[in-house]
């Protein structure tokens, strides 16, 4: 990814970001010298393998490592080969970067859906999460990313010029479902002041209190956009 950004603030954070890399890589080594001590290099490799996955601190990643240890040979080559086959099956969708197998995913081929509607999102993880829904049956465009000027990542380093091409194609509406981030809100900012000039439809999911959740535990910002999402019933 190239640096946009010129001055020094984006290079300092980068920097920031470098050491904390390598110093998560320090602990992992750390961790996995002590296992391999304890319980051989073997296992003591799989915990660092498993600690290099995101959200999977060093307890997480023995009880996986001593799971597998103790599952069937047949069990564990399963696993291995299934993450083998999945990196080595698993692309972007050509039109709307989906993960798919083919060259255009399984939602861009069905002609049941509606042209006319996209939804934009950050990853194609959230494609999957609204799909849960059954509620949905337009397409899809996972722009890979959100704006982060301070991270220099700008419009270039998305899959934003891809979206605009789709939308020279009859597309009446566009459906902003980034993240409730300032990242997110930034990235939907942008995507509506040069899509709206084209005389497309800009909308913008709501956020609000979760279904069973309870008013008097949710933060401020959580109640400001569910009583500015309200509806009539």
């Amino acid at each position: 990814m190239e640096e946009g950004a010129k001055d020094k603030a984006p290079s300092l954070q980068a920097s920031d970001g470098v050491e904390q890399t390598a110093g998560r890589g320090r602990k992992r080594e750390r961790a996995g010298e002590q296992d391999a001590r304890v319980s051989g290099k073997a296992l003591g490799r799989m915990v660092e393998a498993f600690m290099k996955l995101p959200g999977i601190g060093r307890k997480s990643a023995e009880r996986l490592a001593f799971a597998v240890l103790g599952m069937p040979r047949d069990e564990a080559e399963y696993i291995a080969r299934a993450i083998v086959d999945l990196k080595d099956s698993s692309r972007y969708c050509s039109v709307c970067n989906n993960i798919t197998e083919d060259d255009i995913c399984s939602i861009c081929r069905d002609p049941r859906r509606d042209d006319s509607v996209i939804c934009v999102v950050e990853e194609p993880s959230n494609i999957l999460v609204l799909e849960k829904t059954g509620s949905f049956r337009g397409k899809y465009h996972a722009l890979l990313g959100a704006l982060s000027p301070l991270d220099g990542i700008g419009p270039e380093d998305l899959k934003i010029e891809g979206l605009l091409d789709r939308l020279k194609t009859g597309v009446k509406e566009v459906i902003l479902a980034t993240n409730p981030t300032v990242k997110g809100e930034t990235t939907a900012l942008y995507l509506s002041r040069i899509i709206k000039p084209l005389g497309i439809s800009v909308t913008r999911i709501a956020y609000g209190l979760p279904v069973g959740g309870d008013i008097e535990y949710a933060d401020e910002n959580t109640v400001q956009r569910a009583l500015a999402g309200r509806r009539e019933m």
